[in-house]
């Protein structure tokens, strides 16, 4: 199929990671995708420092644009930066992403024939001599297979490699900025636009590399944080759809922890298996967290209008 020249508006939020953004800047510049038919906008979530002198060099080789706001999330950012975009289709990454050559060129051959589906591309771990980063990736592919190989339609897809049009994006309220963290807010957009009837598709040819560098502690932290986005998520989908909060199945976790054994890895399968429960522990917490936080604002809400009303 010969390159199409549809215009795409790559929108990047960022937040206090110079060296990583000039990395993702730099795979951009090297794209196979015309560069008259794309923009870059670069959404600086606050961030302590001037982020001019990092994106200046690379604005000879690209239209780009640099928009900062209060600190606010990725998702917030996020919409921002697609209010600001200029071309009909919308494409995301994040900041510590570094794009392959034919990126662009594959989302934008999938938008001609889809022009109004949810694409997903394939994410790489950067970091495979980094047990903590290699042990993450291995969650998200395990989420891919589980959510979208294994039934007939694809329902979930990571913020970090995703297209859309953005008339519909924005039709449908883009990222919900209320979640309390960087966590669930792509699952949400996700559910939104399945149950408004769109079509999502994977894209295995629209490939980033992703350097998340991880510890122990940023580890256990990352899957806190997705528990608690997690029961956002159910909460907020439940009262869309008027039904109760449903959590997944018990072969959910057990098939997790034996997806290492299919996998080809540099780690040990058990070492990988081990912090795959660890970040189901971790999420456990993080949503029963959540749940009592907002228990106890909803206790103290009614505290303070019985004291009014009084």
């Amino acid at each position: 199929m010969d390159t199409p020249s549809v215009f795409l508006s790559v929108v990047i939020p960022t937040y206090n990671r110079p060296q990583r953004l000039a990395l993702c800047l730099k795979a951009l510049a090297e794209l196979d995708y015309p560069c008259d038919r794309y923009e870059v906008v670069i959404v600086d979530d606050g961030s302590p420092m001037d982020l001019e002198p990092v994106v200046a060099p690379f604005r000879d080789q690209m239209t780009l644009s640099l928009i900062k706001q209060a600190n606010a999330g990725p998702a917030k950012a996020r919409n921002v930066g697609a209010y600001h975009a200029k071309g009909p289709f919308l494409v995301f990454t994040d900041d510590d992403c570094m794009p392959a050559v034919g990126w662009l060129t594959a989302f934008a051959q999938q938008l001609m024939l889809t022009p109004k589906a949810f694409l997903g591309g394939h994410t790489i771990n950067a970091l495979p001599q980094n047990l903590f980063s290699t042990a993450s990736q291995e969650l998200i592919d395990y989420l891919y297979q589980y959510y979208n190989e294994q039934r007939q339609k694809p329902q979930f897809f990571a913020s970090n490699n995703i297209a859309v049009a953005k008339e519909l994006f924005l039709a449908l309220g883009g990222f919900d900025p209320s979640f309390p963290n960087a966590a669930g807010e792509d699952r949400e957009l996700c559910d939104r636009w399945l149950q408004a009837g769109y079509l999502m598709k994977f894209v295995p040819t629209a490939q980033i590399q992703h350097a998340h560098h991880l510890s122990l502690r940023s580890f256990w932290k990352q899957h806190f944080y997705y528990g608690r986005g997690a029961f956002y998520f159910h909460q907020v989908r439940a009262k869309r759809q008027a039904a109760p909060i449903r959590v997944e199945p018990l072969n959910f976790y057990s098939d997790l922890l034996t997806f290492p054994l299919q996998r080809s890895c540099a780690y040990p399968w058990y070492s990988i298996s081990i912090l795959l429960l660890l970040s189901q522990v971790a999420v456990v917490v993080g949503f029963f967290w959540e749940q009592l936080a907002q228990r106890s604002k909803g206790s103290l809400a009614m505290a303070n209008e019985a004291g009014l009303s009084g």
